[in-house]
């Protein structure tokens, strides 16, 4: 490798490898562990923010209440009388200089919140099935998760890893997802971990200028999958826990299938592969220099990064700053349309009149109590949960193993997943993820009932 000392190369593929390894056994390497009681796998990161919420405990609600309150202050604040003030590449002016429309949902965040926290006003609001939901089952859950997450996503992202996968994947995720090799790792963390860790680094490589923005939408929206810890639970509330393994299978079956056609069709080949910062064509691009492996050139573009890679305080400070953002950017934003979307869903019959179209498609699919279904089918853009509440009570097998399953593979819900795209740096709106949601539906849905078909 040119321009370096034999010193500083060894230096780098250490630094390269040992905080990659740590990286990947945090993130990627389901570990053995014991909950109520029952033998389970989970993820380190995942781990740590449980061990997190226990410790905390009883102060998690005054923890997410006072950053709530806080962001709406600063965001008041930075977005009118500091505006000015602020230096525009500095913290203070990406976080909280927004938009009216991002002030109004910081403001219901805060309003929601306090409802929430002190059980005064509207029951609609503060009730186990909207803001009690989002505010005590949810938030503690990000909170905790974006803390580790936020901290030690450089260990995949600033160390090389991305680097060394890029040109080895590339020939995989081109011409399969039209994405870049690198996304690998998004896509891994989103299907093993969970959906919110994958939309964290998908948001942070588009900011540095790795993904465009049509990539970046892709990723998020596509491969944001629930983790197989929650893929259970959906799966024990629809009764389907006898049969989780064909349960999961049919849906990263379908999954895998939607994810190669939602890139080739509008609106999502329609978004502008736009960049938010220019880095060099070669980092993009992933091709491989004439003469060169695959593996090789991976390895010495990691081994780069490696050298060049931030020390300890620089990668803690980095680590603090990324927590911060994703504490007082995204938790306000779940708070308010997490809220609304489910007060939407439990207190008026909006989900069950968009959903009547969808009883002769699935009659068609020859579904059992179709009608009875049909009222699950777009109710889950509310919150995942919800269509395997709604649908437990079926008679049929097959119906509950459809509804359960596309409720995992829709992958786009509001309280928490379409929450933090929308608080994300990612530019997509929500009417674009509506649509996203509903041709997901449309794919997924008789990939889903053909399986259910042929073996139940």
């Amino acid at each position: 490798m040119n321009g370096h000392t034999k010193q500083e190369i060894i230096k780098g593929r250490i630094k390269f490898i040992t905080m990659s390894l740590i990286g990947i056994i945090l993130f990627l390497i389901p570990i053995p562990v014991e909950q109520d009681g029952k033998k389970q796998t989970t993820l380190p990161v995942a781990f740590l923010a449980n061990w997190l919420k226990d410790v905390v405990g009883d102060a998690m609600p005054i923890i997410i209440v006072t950053i709530i309150t806080l962001s709406a202050i600063l965001t008041l604040l930075c977005s009118t009388v500091l505006k000015s003030k602020l230096n525009p590449t500095g913290l203070m002016y990406n976080a909280f200089n927004v938009n009216i429309s991002w002030m109004i949902l910081r403001l219901l965040a805060v309003i929601f919140a306090w409802v929430t926290f002190l059980k005064i006003g509207p029951k609609m609001i503060y009730s186990e099935d909207t803001g009690g939901l989002v505010f005590s089952s949810l938030l503690p859950t990000l909170v905790a998760v974006f803390l580790f997450a936020a901290l030690f996503l450089p260990l995949l992202m600033e160390y090389g890893l991305l680097e060394l996968l890029g040109p080895l994947f590339r020939p995989i995720m081109r011409p399969l997802f039209t994405l870049p090799g690198r996304s690998t790792v998004d896509n891994l963390a989103s299907f093993i971990g969970d959906g919110t860790v994958g939309v964290l680094i998908t948001s942070r490589q588009y900011e540095e200028g790795f993904y465009s923005r049509r990539e970046a939408t892709v990723i998020s929206t596509t491969f944001s999958v629930v983790s197989i810890t929650f893929a259970i639970i959906i799966a024990d509330t629809v009764k389907m826990q006898d049969k989780f393994f064909l349960f999961y299978l049919s849906v990263i079956i379908s999954c895998l299938i939607a994810a190669m056609i939602m890139p080739r069709i509008w609106p999502l080949n329609k978004i502008p592969d736009e960049y938010a910062k220019e880095v060099s064509s070669d980092a993009r691009t992933e091709q491989l220099p004439e003469g060169k492996t695959a593996i090789g050139h991976g390895f010495d573009m990691a081994t780069e990064v490696g050298i060049k890679a931030p020390g300890l305080k620089d990668f803690f400070k980095s680590g603090f700053k990324t927590v911060i953002d994703m504490w007082f950017v995204i938790l306000p934003v779940v708070m308010s349309i997490g809220t609304i979307a489910t007060i939407i869903a439990n207190y008026t019959p909006l989900f069950e009149y968009i959903g009547k179209p969808f009883v002769p498609f699935l009659q068609l699919l020859q579904i059992p109590e179709a009608t009875h279904a049909s009222q699950t089918i777009l109710i889950g853009f509310a919150d995942m949960f919800l269509p395997s509440i709604l649908i437990e009570s079926a008679h049929s097998e097959i119906t509950r193993f459809v509804i359960g399953a596309l409720s995992i593979t829709q992958l786009i819900y509001l309280s928490e997943v379409g929450g933090v795209i929308l608080g994300s740096k990612i530019p997509v709106n929500i009417g674009k993820l509506f649509i996203i949601f509903l041709i997901r539906t449309v794919i997924t849905l008789p990939i889903i009932a053909l399986i259910a078909h042929l073996f139940l």
